[in-house]
């Protein structure tokens, strides 16, 4: 808080809401990234895998682009 009312950035105008197309574009974008990521942590679950190993990770790779993430 004492960086804001040092700066003065109180003082300055409100910044402009993003056009609708890219709010739209990055809850997408936001989407898909939390899609993936379930999908990497449920097959780490699955598996019981501790550490990643390079076949994890090729196993990982080839499961995101079947399920099209």
């Amino acid at each position: 808080m004492a960086n804001v009312l040092s700066t003065g950035a109180w003082l300055s105008a409100p910044t402009k809401k993003p056009p609708l197309f890219e709010r739209l574009l990055r809850a997408w974008v936001e989407y898909n990234q939390r899609r993936a990521d379930q999908a990497v942590e449920t097959y780490i679950a699955t598996h019981g895998l501790q550490k990643l190993s390079d076949d994890a990770e090729r196993q990982i790779s080839r499961l995101l682009v079947k399920a099209g993430h």
